[in-house]
């Protein structure tokens, strides 16, 4: 039996750009396929609504996928949505964004879903991101979790037909006729 090889950041920078979604859950590369037409038009319709709220209100900057956020040596993440509040600007380098940011979204996807809710989520988690959004196209709901302890809590929820305003941007109130078109 052969020791388990751990990858590092500087193994996934040297990865070629053969068009392929990588990630290195705690130095194990890890391999997704494209997302779905619905996937970008959900996560889309998403990042024009934060980003214009945090824009207007100074509230920091919204990254969308694909974004390196370099949570340790061994753990690089793809979320398809980033937010940072000022305080966490400073974490935005050059190459990535480099520790945990305040807000990472995630919309799932067939191939994706146990990932997300699973191992991606424990690592946000293990690496300290304090608000996490579950995004689910198929059942028209947003889950935002907010980190208690070592693990993530539900706290609030867009649904198919109801407004919400979802933390850590209690002032944005999202209306799922936006969200879902």
């Amino acid at each position: 039996m052969s020791a388990r090889v751990i990858l590092t950041y500087d193994d996934y920078a040297a990865l070629p750009a053969d068009g392929r979604r990588y990630e290195l859950y705690e130095g194990e590369l890890i391999v997704t396929p494209a997302p779905r037409p619905r996937h970008q038009l959900v996560i889309g319709n998403l990042h024009v609504l934060m980003a214009e709220h945090v824009r207007l209100h100074g509230l920091g900057k919204v990254f969308l996928s694909p974004i390196d956020v370099i949570l340790s040596r061994i753990t690089v993440l793809q979320p398809d949505l980033v937010y940072l509040d000022t305080a966490r600007l400073g974490i935005v380098t050059a190459r990535a964004i480099e520790g945990a940011p305040t807000l990472v979204v995630e919309v799932l996807s067939p191939s994706t879903d146990v990932r997300d809710r699973g191992a991606k989520q424990a690592l946000y988690a293990r690496y300290g991101v304090p608000y996490y959004w579950i995004v689910d196209a198929g059942a028209r709901t947003v889950q935002a979790l907010r980190l208690s302890g070592d693990s993530y809590a539900q706290i609030a929820s867009l649904e198919e037909t109801t407004p919400a305003a979802l933390p850590p941007l209690n002032e944005l109130t999202l209306e799922p006729a936006a969200v879902w078109r």
